[in-house]
């Protein structure tokens, strides 16, 4: 059965501009995936489609609005794994995740890189782990604030090693990254565009990548389960959202053009040029990877006692 739209409307689908709803403001992950996907999506769709950026609330703000949007194809969200840790961060998210909306597409993903200042005395991701151990508490890590990838990620990884390291918040990635470099705390991951060239200059060293295998993009590191902490995995990923009880014609039409899109050979260039992997799937794929994220990210995010209001 069809909501709030007839058959005959869907099949006509698209018939006028679709607005596509980003949670961050320009110039990040988020923002660059879209305005490089945005121009092609809309030959194939034969709609303009409009980027709306709704910073604020790490995506809170815009997620409710697509939750509270017409489900007629016609406000689409491209989204981040925030979806997926909001609501064990947040009190009051404002949407629920599982049921207020449609996955449409998972379209790419990216790891990050577990780097440390070269004047701790380690090497490897068992050396770190090892040093955390003879001195639990004693080991600082930045993040861009909570609820952070990277605070994310490390939760992850002091949980499934059983260390006790400390967090230290910034203002975002950019201060978090400078106090890594001055030594200020000793350890931290982030994309590989922002890591990599720090790496490269001899002023960070990199021990792992977080992805479940080792990066095309940086293929000499091994990933952090590779290096032994079994079962570990966390990237960045980035799909597309419509509000729950759009027709179904629609959400195939919509990953039929999404996965077009990404095939295209100057698209897959542009992505990789961000360190984006290209990682098509169908509506039900991108479902179960929030149904499994959410309970990933739940779990850490009580263990850890972290919380934004």
């Amino acid at each position: 059965m069809l909501s709030g739209i007839d058959l005959a409307s869907a099949q006509d689908y698209p018939a006028k501009p679709i607005r596509l709803i980003v949670g961050f403001p320009p110039g990040g992950g988020a923002d660059t995936v879209a305005r490089l996907l945005v121009p092609k999506l809309s030959e194939q769709l034969g709609q303009q489609v409009v980027i709306d950026n709704r910073a604020g609330a790490s995506g809170n703000i815009a997620l409710e609005l697509l939750a509270k949007s017409p489900p007629d194809g016609y406000s689409l969200m491209l989204t981040t794994p925030t979806v997926t840790v909001n609501p064990a961060l947040y009190a009051k998210p404002g949407y629920d995740p599982v049921n207020d909306f449609a996955p449409v597409a998972l379209m790419a993903t990216t790891v990050y890189v577990l780097v440390v200042h070269p004047s701790l005395p380690v090497k490897s991701v068992k050396d770190l782990v090892a040093l955390a151990r003879a001195k639990p508490r004693q080991l600082y890590y930045s993040s861009g604030g909570n609820g952070s990838a990277a605070h994310l990620s490390l939760e992850l990884f002091r949980s499934m090693t059983r260390i006790e390291i400390v967090h230290v918040p910034y203002k975002g990635i950019a201060p978090a990254l400078i106090a890594l470099l001055s030594g200020e705390v000793q350890f931290s991951s982030g994309s590989p565009t922002s890591t990599l060239p720090f790496v490269k200059a001899g002023r960070l060293r990199a021990l792992a990548v977080t992805s479940a295998e080792r990066s095309a993009f940086v293929p000499d590191l091994p990933s952090i389960a590779e290096a032994g902490v079994a079962g570990y995995e966390t990237t960045a990923w980035y799909g597309t959202l419509a509000p729950a009880r759009t027709p179904r014609p629609i959400i195939e039409k919509l990953n039929a053009a999404i996965l077009a899109v990404i095939a295209l050979p100057d698209i897959r260039v542009g992505l990789h040029g961000q360190s984006f992997e290209i990682t098509p799937s169908t509506p039900e794929q991108f479902s179960a990877l929030i149904r499994s994220e959410l309970s990933k990210w739940g779990k850490i995010v009580k263990e850890s006692g972290m919380r934004v209001e």
